[in-house]
């Protein structure tokens, strides 16, 4: 299981954290994704991280204002996501998959997913 929080009701320009707990896997082993689908919107990638921790993407739309980090030992991957927009508004989700060899951004690759966290950002 994937389970998402940390999302709001958010100001333009503030900041929130995502965090998605992964259980019943070798959370270590996946590479690990963020997506978000907003209403009438194909569901996007945002950022994904290798299993090595050493290695990340981001989508064009949030680079330089988003970060996504992991902590195996808590089988955790965070979205610490700053001067939000409200274009950002959209649902976020988690995704993880045991044989991609590198971050990806295609939401098709991954076989597993939460359910999503709603982030809101009001102008």
């Amino acid at each position: 299981d994937l389970v998402e929080s940390g999302g709001g009701l958010v100001q333009a320009g503030g900041s929130l954290r995502l965090s998605c707990v992964a259980s019943g896997l070798p959370f270590k082993d996946y590479v690990m994704g963020w997506f978000r689908q907003a209403p009438g919107k194909e569901r996007e990638g945002i950022s994904s991280i290798n299993s090595d921790d050493d290695a990340t993407v981001y989508a064009d739309s949030v680079k330089g204002r988003f970060t996504i980090s992991r902590d195996n030992a808590k089988s955790t991957v965070y979205l610490q996501m700053n001067s939000l927009k409200p274009e950002d508004t959209a649902l976020y989700y988690c995704a993880a998959d045991f044989t991609l060899n590198e971050q990806n951004l295609d939401s098709w690759a991954y076989d597993y997913w939460g359910q999503g966290t709603q982030v809101t950002v009001s102008s």
